[in-house]
Protein backbone atom coordinates (compact mmCIF):
# COMPACT_ATOMS: atom_id res chain seq x y z
CA UNK A 1 0.00 0.00 0.00
CA UNK A 2 0.92 3.44 -0.94
CA UNK A 3 0.71 6.24 1.42
CA UNK A 4 0.36 9.81 1.19
CA UNK A 5 3.31 11.51 3.89
CA UNK A 6 2.58 15.08 4.54
CA UNK A 7 3.42 17.41 8.13
CA UNK A 8 -0.32 18.27 8.22
CA UNK A 9 -2.95 16.40 6.42
CA UNK A 10 -5.33 18.16 4.24
CA UNK A 11 -9.20 18.16 4.81
CA UNK A 12 -10.74 15.56 1.67
CA UNK A 13 -13.68 16.23 0.28
CA UNK A 14 -15.26 12.61 -1.45
CA UNK A 15 -17.21 13.57 -4.74
CA UNK A 16 -17.46 17.17 -6.59
CA UNK A 17 -21.29 17.29 -7.30
CA UNK A 18 -22.23 20.53 -6.51
CA UNK A 19 -22.24 20.43 -2.31
CA UNK A 20 -18.70 19.26 -2.58
CA UNK A 21 -17.45 21.96 -4.76
CA UNK A 22 -19.02 24.69 -2.58
CA UNK A 23 -17.95 23.49 0.29
CA UNK A 24 -14.23 23.38 -1.11
CA UNK A 25 -14.48 26.65 -2.30
CA UNK A 26 -15.54 27.65 1.48
CA UNK A 27 -12.88 25.66 3.50
CA UNK A 28 -10.40 26.65 0.82
CA UNK A 29 -11.70 30.99 1.56
CA UNK A 30 -11.21 30.25 5.40
CA UNK A 31 -7.35 29.02 4.81
CA UNK A 32 -7.61 25.51 5.38
CA UNK A 33 -6.06 22.75 2.97
CA UNK A 34 -8.43 20.95 0.84
CA UNK A 35 -7.94 18.11 -1.06
CA UNK A 36 -11.59 16.95 -3.48
CA UNK A 37 -11.57 13.22 -4.87
CA UNK A 38 -13.51 12.91 -8.30
CA UNK A 39 -14.12 9.64 -9.50
CA UNK A 40 -15.26 11.03 -12.91
CA UNK A 41 -13.38 13.01 -15.03
CA UNK A 42 -14.92 16.23 -14.63
CA UNK A 43 -16.63 18.12 -11.76
CA UNK A 44 -20.65 18.34 -11.19
CA UNK A 45 -21.77 15.15 -9.82
CA UNK A 46 -25.36 15.25 -11.64
CA UNK A 47 -24.71 17.93 -12.95
CA UNK A 48 -23.28 15.82 -16.46
CA UNK A 49 -23.63 16.43 -19.94
CA UNK A 50 -23.45 14.40 -23.19
CA UNK A 51 -22.29 15.70 -26.47
CA UNK A 52 -24.48 16.83 -29.04
CA UNK A 53 -23.98 18.68 -32.59
CA UNK A 54 -25.70 21.70 -30.81
CA UNK A 55 -23.00 21.42 -28.36
CA UNK A 56 -22.87 19.44 -24.70
CA UNK A 57 -26.41 18.91 -23.76
CA UNK A 58 -27.76 19.01 -19.60
CA UNK A 59 -28.63 15.48 -18.71
CA UNK A 60 -28.89 16.61 -15.02
CA UNK A 61 -30.66 19.65 -13.53
CA UNK A 62 -31.16 22.62 -16.17
CA UNK A 63 -31.90 25.35 -14.23
CA UNK A 64 -31.50 27.02 -11.16
CA UNK A 65 -33.91 28.02 -8.32
CA UNK A 66 -32.97 29.46 -4.81
CA UNK A 67 -31.25 31.85 -6.34
CA UNK A 68 -30.31 33.54 -2.91
CA UNK A 69 -28.31 30.16 -2.04
CA UNK A 70 -25.57 31.08 -5.06
CA UNK A 71 -25.75 34.63 -4.43
CA UNK A 72 -24.31 33.47 -0.69
CA UNK A 73 -22.06 31.30 -1.92
CA UNK A 74 -19.88 33.44 -4.10
CA UNK A 75 -20.21 36.42 -1.52
CA UNK A 76 -18.60 33.92 0.92
CA UNK A 77 -16.15 33.43 -1.35
CA UNK A 78 -15.64 37.99 -1.97
CA UNK A 79 -17.15 37.58 -5.42
CA UNK A 80 -20.36 37.64 -7.30
CA UNK A 81 -22.36 35.44 -9.14
CA UNK A 82 -23.30 38.07 -12.27
CA UNK A 83 -19.86 38.49 -12.26
CA UNK A 84 -18.83 34.97 -13.33
CA UNK A 85 -22.20 33.91 -14.79
CA UNK A 86 -24.68 34.86 -17.37
CA UNK A 87 -28.34 33.81 -16.09
CA UNK A 88 -31.17 34.06 -17.88
CA UNK A 89 -34.67 34.45 -15.41
CA UNK A 90 -37.17 32.93 -16.86
CA UNK A 91 -40.94 34.49 -17.00
CA UNK A 92 -42.61 31.49 -18.39
CA UNK A 93 -41.80 29.18 -15.31
CA UNK A 94 -43.22 26.08 -17.40
CA UNK A 95 -46.12 25.32 -20.04
CA UNK A 96 -48.04 22.64 -19.90
CA UNK A 97 -49.91 20.63 -22.23
CA UNK A 98 -52.90 17.92 -21.91
CA UNK A 99 -54.09 15.21 -24.00
CA UNK A 100 -57.27 16.91 -24.74
CA UNK A 101 -55.97 20.24 -26.20
CA UNK A 102 -55.61 21.94 -22.73
CA UNK A 103 -52.33 24.35 -22.61
CA UNK A 104 -51.32 26.41 -19.38
CA UNK A 105 -48.42 28.77 -18.56
CA UNK A 106 -47.25 29.66 -15.27
CA UNK A 107 -45.13 32.85 -14.75
CA UNK A 108 -42.65 34.60 -12.18
CA UNK A 109 -45.51 36.51 -11.27
CA UNK A 110 -48.09 35.25 -9.23
CA UNK A 111 -50.61 37.71 -10.53
CA UNK A 112 -49.80 36.77 -14.02
CA UNK A 113 -50.32 32.88 -12.95
CA UNK A 114 -53.42 33.89 -11.62
CA UNK A 115 -54.83 35.27 -14.76
CA UNK A 116 -53.68 32.52 -16.79
CA UNK A 117 -55.44 29.81 -14.45
CA UNK A 118 -58.72 31.81 -14.38
CA UNK A 119 -58.53 32.40 -17.87
CA UNK A 120 -57.84 28.51 -18.39
CA UNK A 121 -59.98 26.92 -15.25
CA UNK A 122 -62.25 29.72 -14.12
CA UNK A 123 -62.59 32.03 -11.75
CA UNK A 124 -62.97 30.14 -8.48
CA UNK A 125 -59.76 28.15 -9.70
CA UNK A 126 -57.89 31.59 -9.91
CA UNK A 127 -59.33 32.19 -6.18
CA UNK A 128 -57.97 28.40 -4.92
CA UNK A 129 -54.04 29.05 -6.93
CA UNK A 130 -53.87 32.19 -4.52
CA UNK A 131 -54.68 30.64 -1.31
CA UNK A 132 -52.91 27.57 -2.32
CA UNK A 133 -49.69 30.27 -2.88
CA UNK A 134 -50.54 31.93 0.57
CA UNK A 135 -50.00 28.63 2.01
CA UNK A 136 -47.28 27.83 0.29
CA UNK A 137 -45.76 31.11 0.89
CA UNK A 138 -45.89 30.91 4.40
CA UNK A 139 -44.51 26.97 4.94
CA UNK A 140 -41.78 28.21 2.71
CA UNK A 141 -40.87 31.30 4.68
CA UNK A 142 -41.24 29.58 7.82
CA UNK A 143 -39.26 26.34 7.18
CA UNK A 144 -36.38 27.96 4.91
CA UNK A 145 -33.76 29.50 7.33
CA UNK A 146 -34.52 27.23 10.69
CA UNK A 147 -34.41 23.66 8.13
CA UNK A 148 -33.82 24.40 4.37
CA UNK A 149 -30.84 26.15 4.75
CA UNK A 150 -29.91 24.75 8.77
CA UNK A 151 -26.32 23.18 8.49
CA UNK A 152 -27.39 20.17 10.53
CA UNK A 153 -31.18 20.03 10.01
CA UNK A 154 -32.75 17.46 12.93
CA UNK A 155 -36.55 15.86 13.47
CA UNK A 156 -36.15 17.49 17.14
CA UNK A 157 -35.59 21.26 15.67
CA UNK A 158 -38.20 21.25 13.08
CA UNK A 159 -40.81 20.16 15.82
CA UNK A 160 -39.68 22.48 18.30
CA UNK A 161 -39.65 25.42 15.16
CA UNK A 162 -43.23 24.23 14.72
CA UNK A 163 -44.04 24.53 18.42
CA UNK A 164 -43.44 28.03 18.15
CA UNK A 165 -45.05 28.79 14.56
CA UNK A 166 -48.05 26.59 16.02
CA UNK A 167 -49.45 28.89 12.82
CA UNK A 168 -47.56 25.81 10.25
CA UNK A 169 -49.44 22.93 11.50
CA UNK A 170 -52.79 23.84 9.58
CA UNK A 171 -50.82 24.79 6.65
CA UNK A 172 -48.33 21.55 6.96
CA UNK A 173 -51.30 19.37 6.80
CA UNK A 174 -49.27 16.70 8.78
CA UNK A 175 -51.94 14.07 8.37
CA UNK A 176 -52.22 14.33 4.48
CA UNK A 177 -50.45 13.58 1.47
CA UNK A 178 -49.77 16.03 -1.06
CA UNK A 179 -52.28 14.70 -3.42
CA UNK A 180 -54.82 14.90 -0.47
CA UNK A 181 -53.65 18.49 0.27
CA UNK A 182 -54.24 19.14 -3.42
CA UNK A 183 -57.90 17.21 -3.72
CA UNK A 184 -58.87 20.16 -1.18
CA UNK A 185 -57.21 22.27 -2.54
CA UNK A 186 -58.33 22.64 -6.02
CA UNK A 187 -61.82 21.98 -7.92
CA UNK A 188 -59.96 21.20 -11.56
CA UNK A 189 -58.14 18.17 -11.15
CA UNK A 190 -55.67 19.09 -14.20
CA UNK A 191 -54.83 21.51 -11.21
CA UNK A 192 -53.96 18.91 -8.69
CA UNK A 193 -52.10 16.87 -11.51
CA UNK A 194 -49.93 19.93 -11.94
CA UNK A 195 -49.05 20.87 -8.83
CA UNK A 196 -48.61 16.96 -7.77
CA UNK A 197 -46.08 16.86 -10.15
CA UNK A 198 -43.65 18.82 -7.99
CA UNK A 199 -43.25 15.68 -5.70
CA UNK A 200 -40.93 14.11 -8.32
CA UNK A 201 -38.52 16.74 -7.85
CA UNK A 202 -37.38 14.73 -5.18
CA UNK A 203 -38.89 11.62 -6.54
CA UNK A 204 -41.52 10.84 -5.14
CA UNK A 205 -45.30 10.11 -5.64
CA UNK A 206 -47.58 13.32 -4.67
CA UNK A 207 -49.88 9.97 -3.01
CA UNK A 208 -47.24 9.05 -0.66
CA UNK A 209 -45.29 12.27 0.06
CA UNK A 210 -46.44 14.46 2.44
CA UNK A 211 -48.40 17.79 2.01
CA UNK A 212 -45.38 19.72 3.11
CA UNK A 213 -43.87 18.89 -0.08
CA UNK A 214 -46.36 21.52 -1.74
CA UNK A 215 -43.66 24.48 -0.48
CA UNK A 216 -41.30 23.44 -3.81
CA UNK A 217 -43.82 25.11 -5.98
CA UNK A 218 -42.82 28.62 -3.69
CA UNK A 219 -39.55 27.71 -4.44
CA UNK A 220 -39.98 27.93 -8.46
CA UNK A 221 -42.27 29.99 -7.74
CA UNK A 222 -39.62 32.36 -6.38
CA UNK A 223 -37.44 32.45 -9.60
CA UNK A 224 -35.95 30.08 -12.29
CA UNK A 225 -32.84 31.02 -13.84
CA UNK A 226 -31.24 29.35 -16.80
CA UNK A 227 -27.37 29.28 -16.90
CA UNK A 228 -26.14 30.40 -20.05
CA UNK A 229 -23.29 27.85 -21.51
CA UNK A 230 -25.30 25.21 -19.40
CA UNK A 231 -25.66 24.02 -15.93
CA UNK A 232 -22.21 22.92 -16.03
CA UNK A 233 -20.48 26.33 -16.33
CA UNK A 234 -21.32 26.40 -12.57
CA UNK A 235 -20.09 23.53 -11.39
CA UNK A 236 -16.97 24.78 -13.93
CA UNK A 237 -16.78 28.26 -11.90
CA UNK A 238 -16.87 26.63 -8.79
CA UNK A 239 -14.22 24.79 -8.97
CA UNK A 240 -12.13 27.37 -10.46
CA UNK A 241 -12.88 29.42 -7.90
CA UNK A 242 -11.56 27.37 -5.11
CA UNK A 243 -8.91 26.28 -7.17
CA UNK A 244 -7.88 30.00 -7.04
CA UNK A 245 -8.20 29.90 -3.27
CA UNK A 246 -5.59 27.07 -3.10
CA UNK A 247 -8.03 23.82 -2.96
CA UNK A 248 -6.74 20.58 -5.26
CA UNK A 249 -9.04 18.59 -7.53
CA UNK A 250 -8.28 14.75 -8.28
CA UNK A 251 -10.38 13.33 -10.79
CA UNK A 252 -10.29 9.38 -11.60
CA UNK A 253 -9.86 8.97 -7.99
CA UNK A 254 -11.87 6.31 -7.23
CA UNK A 255 -12.40 6.53 -3.22
CA UNK A 256 -12.87 2.38 -2.32
CA UNK A 257 -12.88 3.22 1.77
CA UNK A 258 -12.71 5.29 4.72
CA UNK A 259 -10.30 4.12 7.15
CA UNK A 260 -10.42 5.40 10.64
CA UNK A 261 -8.56 6.13 14.12
CA UNK A 262 -10.99 5.12 16.97
CA UNK A 263 -14.02 7.33 16.59
CA UNK A 264 -12.32 9.65 13.96
CA UNK A 265 -12.27 9.08 10.10
CA UNK A 266 -8.28 9.91 9.68
CA UNK A 267 -7.65 8.53 6.22
CA UNK A 268 -8.84 7.44 2.52
CA UNK A 269 -7.88 4.47 0.43
CA UNK A 270 -8.03 4.99 -3.25
CA UNK A 271 -8.89 1.55 -5.84
CA UNK A 272 -4.99 1.60 -6.85
CA UNK A 273 -4.23 0.85 -2.94
CA UNK A 274 -2.94 4.91 -2.34
CA UNK A 275 -3.97 5.61 1.11
CA UNK A 276 -4.60 9.41 1.98
CA UNK A 277 -4.31 10.69 5.32
CA UNK A 278 -7.01 13.08 6.33
CA UNK A 279 -7.70 16.03 9.47
CA UNK A 280 -11.37 15.71 8.38
CA UNK A 281 -13.28 14.00 5.81
CA UNK A 282 -16.35 15.59 3.75
CA UNK A 283 -18.50 12.89 1.88
CA UNK A 284 -20.50 13.95 -0.86
CA UNK A 285 -22.00 11.71 -1.56
CA UNK A 286 -25.32 8.92 -1.04
CA UNK A 287 -25.43 8.09 2.48
CA UNK A 288 -26.20 4.93 1.59
CA UNK A 289 -23.00 3.89 0.47
CA UNK A 290 -21.32 4.78 3.89
CA UNK A 291 -24.87 2.51 5.62
CA UNK A 292 -24.18 -0.51 3.24
CA UNK A 293 -20.66 -0.34 3.81
CA UNK A 294 -19.72 0.76 0.15
CA UNK A 295 -16.72 2.39 1.59
CA UNK A 296 -15.48 0.38 4.51
CA UNK A 297 -17.29 -1.11 7.69
CA UNK A 298 -16.23 1.54 9.56
CA UNK A 299 -18.79 4.03 8.24
CA UNK A 300 -22.06 1.65 8.64
CA UNK A 301 -23.07 3.65 11.46
CA UNK A 302 -23.34 6.44 9.05
CA UNK A 303 -27.32 6.93 8.24
CA UNK A 304 -28.84 3.59 9.33
CA UNK A 305 -32.04 4.33 8.18
CA UNK A 306 -31.34 4.38 4.50
CA UNK A 307 -30.49 0.61 4.67
CA UNK A 308 -34.16 -0.58 4.88
CA UNK A 309 -35.69 2.75 3.62
CA UNK A 310 -37.19 2.12 0.10
CA UNK A 311 -35.45 3.85 -2.80
CA UNK A 312 -37.16 6.65 -4.23
CA UNK A 313 -38.21 6.77 -8.37
CA UNK A 314 -35.85 6.71 -10.77
CA UNK A 315 -35.74 8.07 -14.23
CA UNK A 316 -35.33 7.50 -18.02
CA UNK A 317 -33.57 10.00 -19.59
CA UNK A 318 -33.12 11.53 -22.87
CA UNK A 319 -30.22 14.07 -23.71
CA UNK A 320 -29.97 15.00 -27.66
CA UNK A 321 -29.93 17.63 -30.25
CA UNK A 322 -33.09 17.98 -32.91
CA UNK A 323 -35.24 20.14 -34.63
CA UNK A 324 -38.44 20.39 -33.28
CA UNK A 325 -41.99 20.05 -34.75
CA UNK A 326 -45.10 20.77 -33.42
CA UNK A 327 -46.13 22.67 -30.28
CA UNK A 328 -44.42 26.11 -29.46
CA UNK A 329 -42.05 25.55 -26.22
CA UNK A 330 -40.49 27.29 -23.35
CA UNK A 331 -37.86 26.31 -21.79
CA UNK A 332 -39.63 24.17 -19.11
CA UNK A 333 -42.48 21.65 -20.77
CA UNK A 334 -44.56 19.25 -19.30
CA UNK A 335 -46.82 17.02 -21.54
CA UNK A 336 -49.11 15.41 -18.85
CA UNK A 337 -50.88 11.89 -19.27
CA UNK A 338 -54.61 11.86 -19.00
CA UNK A 339 -54.98 10.69 -15.64
CA UNK A 340 -52.15 10.62 -12.96
CA UNK A 341 -52.51 8.18 -10.50
CA UNK A 342 -52.21 4.99 -12.67
CA UNK A 343 -48.74 5.64 -13.92
CA UNK A 344 -47.86 6.33 -10.40
CA UNK A 345 -49.38 2.98 -8.87
CA UNK A 346 -47.65 1.27 -11.89
CA UNK A 347 -44.20 2.43 -10.87
CA UNK A 348 -44.74 1.80 -7.21
CA UNK A 349 -45.29 -1.49 -8.50
CA UNK A 350 -42.40 -1.68 -10.56
CA UNK A 351 -43.91 -1.30 -13.83
CA UNK A 352 -43.89 1.40 -16.49
CA UNK A 353 -47.14 2.94 -17.28
CA UNK A 354 -47.63 3.78 -21.22
CA UNK A 355 -48.27 7.14 -22.24
CA UNK A 356 -46.27 8.85 -18.95
CA UNK A 357 -46.08 12.70 -18.37
CA UNK A 358 -43.17 13.91 -19.82
CA UNK A 359 -40.83 16.61 -19.04
CA UNK A 360 -39.07 18.55 -21.75
CA UNK A 361 -36.40 20.75 -21.33
CA UNK A 362 -35.82 22.88 -24.60
CA UNK A 363 -32.37 23.79 -23.43
CA UNK A 364 -31.69 26.89 -25.96
CA UNK A 365 -34.84 28.35 -25.24
CA UNK A 366 -35.34 31.24 -22.84
CA UNK A 367 -31.91 32.41 -23.21
CA UNK A 368 -33.12 35.80 -24.76
CA UNK A 369 -33.22 35.24 -28.71
CA UNK A 370 -34.84 32.82 -31.16
CA UNK A 371 -32.67 29.01 -31.17
CA UNK A 372 -30.99 27.85 -33.98
CA UNK A 373 -32.50 24.89 -36.15
CA UNK A 374 -30.60 22.70 -33.83
CA UNK A 375 -31.72 22.82 -30.26
CA UNK A 376 -30.70 20.51 -27.08
CA UNK A 377 -33.34 19.08 -25.11
CA UNK A 378 -33.49 16.39 -22.54
CA UNK A 379 -36.51 14.94 -21.95
CA UNK A 380 -37.31 12.64 -18.09
CA UNK A 381 -39.47 10.09 -18.02
CA UNK A 382 -40.49 8.50 -14.47
CA UNK A 383 -38.69 5.38 -14.07
CA UNK A 384 -39.13 2.50 -11.26
CA UNK A 385 -36.66 2.54 -8.91
CA UNK A 386 -34.08 -0.83 -9.62
CA UNK A 387 -34.79 -3.52 -6.84
CA UNK A 388 -32.61 -5.45 -8.70
CA UNK A 389 -28.96 -4.43 -9.22
CA UNK A 390 -28.55 -6.67 -11.68
CA UNK A 391 -31.97 -5.81 -13.68
CA UNK A 392 -31.24 -5.49 -17.51
CA UNK A 393 -32.18 -2.03 -19.19
CA UNK A 394 -35.29 -2.20 -20.93
CA UNK A 395 -35.68 -2.62 -24.98
CA UNK A 396 -34.41 0.24 -26.80
CA UNK A 397 -36.94 0.43 -29.02
CA UNK A 398 -39.82 0.18 -26.12
CA UNK A 399 -38.40 3.17 -24.34
CA UNK A 400 -38.23 5.03 -27.98
CA UNK A 401 -41.92 4.17 -28.62
CA UNK A 402 -43.31 4.77 -24.97
CA UNK A 403 -41.55 8.33 -25.44
CA UNK A 404 -41.90 9.79 -28.59
CA UNK A 405 -45.17 7.70 -29.40
CA UNK A 406 -46.47 9.50 -26.66
CA UNK A 407 -44.95 12.74 -28.05
CA UNK A 408 -46.37 12.32 -31.04
CA UNK A 409 -50.04 12.21 -30.17
CA UNK A 410 -49.64 15.70 -28.87
CA UNK A 411 -48.12 16.89 -32.22
CA UNK A 412 -44.44 17.02 -30.99
CA UNK A 413 -41.92 15.30 -33.07
CA UNK A 414 -38.13 15.93 -33.72
CA UNK A 415 -35.87 15.39 -36.51
CA UNK A 416 -33.69 13.64 -36.61
CA UNK A 417 -35.02 11.22 -33.58
CA UNK A 418 -32.46 10.21 -30.83
CA UNK A 419 -30.30 7.02 -31.25
CA UNK A 420 -29.74 4.61 -28.18
CA UNK A 421 -26.77 7.10 -27.58
CA UNK A 422 -28.95 9.79 -26.26
CA UNK A 423 -30.76 7.17 -23.59
CA UNK A 424 -30.16 6.71 -19.83
CA UNK A 425 -32.01 4.34 -17.84
CA UNK A 426 -32.24 3.31 -14.45
CA UNK A 427 -29.88 0.29 -14.89
CA UNK A 428 -27.50 2.82 -16.70
CA UNK A 429 -26.99 4.61 -13.72
CA UNK A 430 -26.67 1.37 -11.70
CA UNK A 431 -24.45 -0.38 -13.83
CA UNK A 432 -22.00 3.05 -13.59
CA UNK A 433 -22.44 2.99 -10.05
CA UNK A 434 -21.19 -0.33 -9.80
CA UNK A 435 -18.42 -0.55 -12.20
CA UNK A 436 -16.21 1.70 -9.45
CA UNK A 437 -16.03 1.96 -5.99
CA UNK A 438 -18.92 5.10 -5.40
CA UNK A 439 -18.58 8.08 -3.60
CA UNK A 440 -20.84 10.75 -5.68
CA UNK A 441 -23.41 8.27 -6.28
CA UNK A 442 -24.61 9.00 -9.75
CA UNK A 443 -27.34 6.11 -9.35
CA UNK A 444 -30.95 5.40 -8.28
CA UNK A 445 -30.50 4.76 -4.28
CA UNK A 446 -32.62 7.31 -2.82
CA UNK A 447 -32.09 9.99 -5.71
CA UNK A 448 -33.15 10.17 -9.20
CA UNK A 449 -30.50 10.84 -12.25
CA UNK A 450 -32.05 13.96 -11.79
CA UNK A 451 -32.38 15.31 -8.26
CA UNK A 452 -34.81 17.84 -9.21
CA UNK A 453 -35.16 19.14 -12.29
CA UNK A 454 -36.71 22.29 -11.35
CA UNK A 455 -33.62 23.67 -10.45
CA UNK A 456 -30.94 23.06 -7.29
CA UNK A 457 -31.98 24.31 -4.26
CA UNK A 458 -28.79 24.03 -1.82
CA UNK A 459 -25.10 23.84 -1.59
CA UNK A 460 -24.64 21.90 1.33
CA UNK A 461 -28.19 19.58 1.30
CA UNK A 462 -26.05 16.45 0.30
CA UNK A 463 -22.55 16.78 2.22
CA UNK A 464 -22.16 14.57 5.28
CA UNK A 465 -19.13 15.24 7.18
CA UNK A 466 -17.67 12.45 8.56
CA UNK A 467 -14.82 13.11 11.08
CA UNK A 468 -16.65 11.81 13.62
CA UNK A 469 -18.15 8.37 11.54
CA UNK A 470 -19.75 6.30 14.59
CA UNK A 471 -22.28 9.33 15.85
CA UNK A 472 -23.79 9.61 12.76
CA UNK A 473 -27.12 8.38 12.26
Amino acid sequence: MQVSHTSEAPIIVIGAGIAGLACAARLAEAGLDVLVLERHETPGGKIRTVPTLAGPADTGPTVLTMRAVFDDLFATLGESLDAHLTLHKQTVLARHFWPDGGQLDLFDNEDQSAAAIGDFSGRRSEEQFRAFCARTRRLFDGFDAPMMQSARPRQSALVAHVARNPHLIRDMAPTKSLAALLNDSFDDPKLRQLFGRYATYVGGSPYLSPALLSLIWQAEANGVWVVEGGMHKLAQKLEELGRQRGARYRYNAHVARIHTDGERASAVELQDGTQLNAAAIVFNGDPRALATGRLGDACRGVAMSTRRDPRSLSAEVWAFAATPHGPDLAHHNVFFRAVPKPEFDALAQGRHAEAPTLYICAQDRGMGHTPLDLERFEIIANAPALKDAGAPGREFATCHNRVFGTLETFGLTFSPMPDSAALSQPSTYEQHASESILNDHISTSRSRPMAMPGGMSTDSATAVVAQSVSSRS
